[in-house]
């Protein structure tokens, strides 16, 4: 069985957690291990934290070579670009793996965020990669990355903020737009009634898809 190894490049092991639970229903197609990085911040949300953890997301998959393939778990997909130069083995991103998922789906997505400085940099990376043209909106929660995972006072607002998405900018099909997210997906999918995509599932999911073509 292929090996799948999903990286959280910070240090909040109730991120990583979250993403074990989330990725469960893979099981029986890859073996998937997650992994905390002890080094990273606690929350992913500044700029500046993502350049601070891309040499360690590097350097992480440079220190396991037994996996098949790699998912950056952080909707930031940071280092994922200077992956795709270093590495010759497949590495996924949170973000760009979402997008495409939401497009084979959908007529219009829509992305919650965890505040108004990531909806910044997603719009950036998303035109960079020419993937902004079905996007209906994006849509701040205003908390943390802990809160996201930890405090049950954010799945109301994800609930708020999708339905103002759906209602208001059409799109049909939602992104939780950090990992922290990864435990609303379900609940959050039967109140809205829309499609609502884990991003780390996503990723893992087109990564299975890639290592049965390449088999």
């Amino acid at each position: 069985m292929s090996r799948i190894l999903a990286i959280n490049p910070n240090s909040n092991e109730s991120v990583t957690e979250g993403l074990r639970e989330s990725l469960q229903e893979f099981n029986s197609s890859a073996d998937i291990e997650c992994c905390t990085l002890e080094e990273g911040p606690f929350g992913i949300e500044t700029g500046e934290d993502i350049a601070n953890v891309i040499p360690l997301v590097l350097q992480k998959i440079s220190e396991s070579p037994e996996f098949d393939v790699y998912v950056i778990a952080c909707y930031s997909d940071p280092g994922l670009a200077e992956c795709k130069v270093m590495f010759s083995k497949p590495v996924f991103g949170m973000q760009r793996s979402a997008i495409e998922k939401a497009i084979s789906i959908g007529d219009k997505f829509g992305v919650l965020a965890l505040s108004e400085q990531s909806i910044e940099r997603h719009l950036a990376y998303m035109r960079g990669l020419g993937l902004d043209g079905q996007l209906a909106g994006e849509l701040s929660l205003d908390i943390s990355v802990d809160e996201a995972a930890n405090d049950a006072a954010s799945f109301g607002k994800i609930i708020s903020q999708g339905r103002r998405l759906i209602d208001e900018s059409g799109a049909d099909v939602l992104i939780l737009g950090c990992a922290g997210m990864a435990s609303h997906r379900k609940p959050s999918e039967k109140v809205l009634q829309v499609p609502v995509i884990e991003p780390a599932q996503a990723a893992v999911s087109i990564a299975i898809e890639a290592l049965k073509s390449s088999s």
